[in-house]
């Protein structure tokens, strides 16, 4: 794990690249597989469409940008445990390795209290991008993803990027973490229910009427709906914070993929019509030559 890395390592530039390569290598092995199996054309049937939240597909040069934005956003996101690493093994915080003396009781609240903070402190800092115009300017690029693929979790500019993860930089300051504990759960946990937000396709198993948690339809519909002053389902994880501030979307507007079908509107014959983009030109040079011409 990254407590290990302190042992071998002394550079800030050492440990925040080996964080971000990793980083983004984890971000390919986790949104490829998905991407692959829900937008490649030999792979889309109509059985998993009828779960889609946008009947369209997005253009193999939206998801090219989106793999250009997420892997800006994960370099500079990499500096926040880069530096939480660097404080911890120079004594200048309050993070540790292994047990530390507590008990497994102690690590399970641990557990609980960053999802909860973190959840929190994303909602708000979500909800600011949507009713300040100087974090709008930031947020808005990562909204040219309005009918996103699983690349964009991490599709922000850097100033959203840097902001997101510096909770991994401030707890460890302000209060004993095990730095392994709070790792795993942005690296594995946080971003394996951004990729699931991201999905682009509704989960037969979890309505997304359910009153607890946030589901791919209140994500796509934060994509497709909000703008400046219009912060609908800022949460990530849970429904709570958007109750409790009033930004959920008029129920009544509904348009997720479960009322889609009530209405009879996922027909074969819409199917049918439907254009899925030939991804494969993710593979070819001149898809990417813009970027370095």
């Amino acid at each position: 794990m990254l407590c290990e890395m302190m042992e071998y390592t002394d550079s800030f530039i050492v440990t925040w690249l080996a964080i971000a390569v990793g980083a983004i290598l984890l971000n390919f092995t986790v949104s490829g597989p998905v991407f692959y199996f829900y937008y490649w054309p030999s792979q889309v049937t109509f059985e998993k469409w009828q779960f889609k939240s946008n009947t369209k597909f997005p253009t193999p040069a939206k998801v090219r940008d989106e793999i250009v934005a997420m892997m800006k956003g994960v370099l500079c996101a990499a500096l926040c445990p880069a530096l939480c690493l660097y404080l911890a093994r120079h004594g200048m915080s309050k993070a540790y390795c292994g047990w530390g003396g507590y008990s497994i009781l102690h690590h399970a609240s641990m557990f609980v209290f960053i999802v909860m903070v973190s959840d929190f402190y994303e909602y708000m800092y979500h909800r600011l991008g949507h009713t300040n115009f100087k974090f709008w300017d930031f947020h808005k690029h990562h909204h040219v993803f309005y009918n996103p693929s699983p690349f964009a979790v991490v599709a922000d500019e850097w100033v959203d990027q840097f902001m997101r993860a510096l909770l991994l930089l401030v707890l460890p300051i302000v209060m004993p973490i095990n730095i392994d504990v709070m790792f795993s759960i942005y690296a594995i946990q946080f971003y394996g229910y951004g990729v699931y937000l991201h999905w682009g396709y509704e989960s037969p198993y979890l309505s997304a009427h359910n009153r607890f948690v946030n589901t791919s339809f209140q994500h796509y519909c934060h994509h497709a709906k909000s703008l400046m002053n219009t912060p609908y389902h800022c949460g990530f994880h849970f429904k709570l914070w958007d109750q409790m501030f009033n930004t959920c979307y008029p129920k009544e507007k509904c348009f997720c993929a479960e009322c889609s079908r009530n209405k009879g509107e996922r027909t074969k014959e819409a199917f049918e019509k439907i254009k899925i983009p030939d991804y494969s030109e993710l593979f070819s040079w001149k898809m990417w030559s813009c970027y370095f011409v």
